[in-house]
């Protein structure tokens, strides 16, 4: 009679299961877990994670090739949509690469104004993701509150720009125009309501041990990790990675503030959110800085004159900016022409899911929602 074969997997003390073949497993791309249209290709052995491949490009919409065929304003509006979460910041790094080929000046009061209004939109970034991660893990309650504090700022930042989600009020040289009579100081009243309101973010979440014990030491990634694959933003700095642009290389107005840079060691899921957390506040407290400068500064032009067809010079440059995701970068190749040559986008989320197959190996698959959650990606700043 045939012996059957078995064998001890580590799965509990001493459980013995039949061997059984590998099962692949597809995870999207349609799929609740994954935050849009992206596809994870998984090894299982059992329960645990032998393999996984992100396939990414089902929304790829071409964006470097169609910068190609488009002058800078119309180049703008197209940048802000590949992180739909980040749309200020996103158009902030367009400007600033034609502003340096340029060799422009922009004035001070538009160097302040775009100061405040990035750090508007990393808070409402930061904010979707502190309602939508705990989602993830089975906390419903947290998204509500989330939400109400972004419809907030969402309300004063339509106000100035006349759009919820693709602002398009960065222009070479400055902004689209002066910042409303009587909006500093709306903005002022909504950044308190805001910051008196994080505690019940705080207290329901953090403050949950369900929530804990589903991410403390789960999906850890490494410092190593993070310097091999680019990994930046708050996921690196969970990590122990202490790197900010807004404090390191400094740009815009953040040279005269104090940059609060949130790190953590343990560089697992709860660390991220916990950096995602803290640098919500950090944000708050740069936005109240920032207000305090403009109502301080005379009144002053917001943008700079621009000819009616603007040629890029000759040359090359590359700016790059601290999103809320991480590390944004233009490369702007120029050969005198109204359009660029070339405009290489480097976005904060292509980089930092390459590292989910050694971060998602040897994992179980109910770990695996909770680690793609605390990556804090958005599908299309990936496809680009």
């Amino acid at each position: 009679m045939a012996v059957m074969e078995t064998r001890t997997v580590g799965i509990g003390a001493g459980a013995r299961e039949l061997a059984t073949e590998d099962m692949i497993l597809n995870i999207g791309p349609q799929h609740p877990s994954t935050h849009g249209v992206l596809r994870l290709r998984l090894t299982l052995d059992g329960e645990l994670i032998e393999g996984a491949e992100p396939i990414v490009g089902y929304m790829h919409r071409g964006a470097e090739k169609l910068f190609e065929v488009r002058d800078l304003r119309q180049i703008v509006v197209l940048a802000n949509r590949h992180d739909w979460l980040s749309a200020f910041s996103n158009e902030l790094g367009v400007v600033l690469a034609a502003e340096r080929v340029l060799g422009m000046e922009v004035p001070a009061r538009a160097v302040w104004a775009r100061t405040l209004l990035a750090e508007l939109n990393r808070v409402l970034n930061h904010l979707m993701f502190l309602g939508s991660y705990p989602l993830e893990v089975g906390a419903i309650t947290p998204m509500f509150y989330a939400f109400r504090e972004r419809e907030e700022l969402q309300r004063v930042l339509e106000e100035v720009s006349g759009g919820r989600m693709h602002y398009m009020f960065n222009r070479v040289g400055g902004l689209k125009e002066d910042l409303p009579f009587g909006w500093l100081e709306r903005t002022r009243q909504a950044v308190a309501l805001v910051r008196s309101r994080m505690p019940d973010i705080t207290d329901i979440i953090l403050g949950n041990e369900i929530f804990r014990a589903r991410t403390r030491g789960v999906g850890v990634l490494t410092r190593e990790q993070i310097l091999q694959y680019g990994v930046s933003g708050p996921i690196a700095r969970a990590s122990g990675v202490d790197f900010d642009l807004r404090r390191d290389e400094p740009y815009l107005a953040y040279g005269e503030l104090d940059v609060p840079v949130v790190t953590r060691a343990e560089g697992d899921c709860l660390a991220r959110f916990e950096c995602l957390h803290d640098q919500t506040l950090g944000s708050l407290d740069l936005a109240d800085a920032c207000l305090d400068r403009l109502a301080d500064l005379p009144p002053g032009p917001i943008n700079q004159r621009l000819p009616k067809i603007l040629k890029i010079p000759f040359g090359h440059t590359y700016a790059w900016t601290e999103n809320p995701l991480g590390l944004n970068g233009y490369y702007l190749v120029s050969r005198g022409e109204k359009t660029p040559w070339r405009l290489k986008l480097r976005s904060a989320s292509f980089n930092n899911i390459q590292v989910l197959p050694e971060m998602l190996k040897g994992q179980l698959v109910a770990d695996m929602v909770a680690i793609l959650g605390s990556m804090f990606f958005v599908v299309g700043d990936i496809d680009k």
